[in-house]
């Protein structure tokens, strides 16, 4: 199943990351310069983080930081987030790093969605009858792009769950194997809540449209 975005909703998501972008370029430029230089995959994902009140600007940052990690390349194996003592151990590390990133990336997109989200239109909710529409549009808009990286998630994790891996456990990141292990057997499917959520969606632009 495809899931393109229209070139409107690429440009939304570039205008809201660039914005992002700038303010941590201006963040950056006041730090000492002898400061931290990020270079791979691991040292964007430990600028990751999430907040006990996540705000959409919140959000945006780790979905910056998450996207500099997918184009990174990673670290040496010695400064892996695992314990990394063989070749194939590594590959599988990848793969299952690629797996969460991905992961992230799309609670990172629902947390989004649910904050533009208007789950019923209510009578009273008329007088803001576009505003709301524009805010379905928005958390629309958000969830594909979630239903995106949740193929992305799938592949990976697939690739982690092949047969030459089975008796590989990587210590420090096992929550990462369970994460691919909850795909494999469907009892992590953020690809039937997406759904979900936007078919309640449509039927709250339905209501709207109607009053």
């Amino acid at each position: 199943m495809e899931h393109n975005l229209s070139n409107a909703d690429i440009q939304r998501i570039v205008k809201s990351l660039f914005k992002t972008a700038l303010l941590l370029f201006f963040i950056t430029a006041s730090l000492p310069v002898d400061g931290y230089f990020v270079t791979y995959k691991e040292q964007y994902y430990r600028l990751f983080h999430m907040h006990y009140i996540q705000y959409p600007d919140d959000t945006i940052e780790n979905i910056y930081w998450l996207e500099q990690a997918m184009k990174a390349d990673f670290a040496n194996p010695l400064y892996a987030l695992a314990l990394i003592e063989d070749e194939i151990q590594y590959e599988k590390y990848r793969y299952l790093f690629n797996m969460h990133i991905n992961i992230k990336m799309i609670e990172q997109y629902l947390f989004l969605g649910n904050k533009w989200n208007k789950r019923k239109a209510y009578f009273y909710n008329a007088p803001w009858k576009e505003q709301n529409l524009e805010s379905l549009e928005t958390a629309e808009t958000c969830y594909k792009t979630a239903l995106f990286y949740w193929d992305g998630a799938v592949e990976w994790a697939e690739k982690a769950n092949e047969r030459r891996f089975r008796w590989i456990n990587l210590h420090r990141i096992q929550f990462w194997e369970d994460e691919a292990f909850r795909i494999e057997n469907g009892s992590l499917d953020y690809g039937k809540t997406i759904k979900r959520e936007l078919e309640l969606l449509q039927k709250a632009r339905e209501t709207f449209k109607k009053m």
